[in-house]
């Protein structure tokens, strides 16, 4: 079976790191809604960051940096 031509195979390629980057970016925006679930829960960015073993500026972070645009679910 013969390869498909470079140029095809580039294509692709592209087209699959596009589909991978939307992915990221909607699991990111879903991850801040649950983070900001956590907060609700828990009271505070400390005790949530507390309980993921993570610091409270990264989960802080998390939630500001996709905070504006909720998470797309319909797929």
């Amino acid at each position: 079976m013969e390869a498909s031509p470079w140029r095809d195979r580039v294509h692709a390629e592209e087209e699959l790191v596009e589909q991978l980057r939307n992915q990221m970016s909607q699991s990111a925006k879903r991850r801040a809604d649950a983070l900001l679930d956590g907060v609700a829960e828990l009271g505070s960015v400390y005790a949530v960051a507390k309980e993921l073993g993570r610091s409270q500026t990264a989960v802080s972070k998390a939630i500001k940096k996709h905070r504006s645009a909720p998470a797309d679910t319909t797929e």
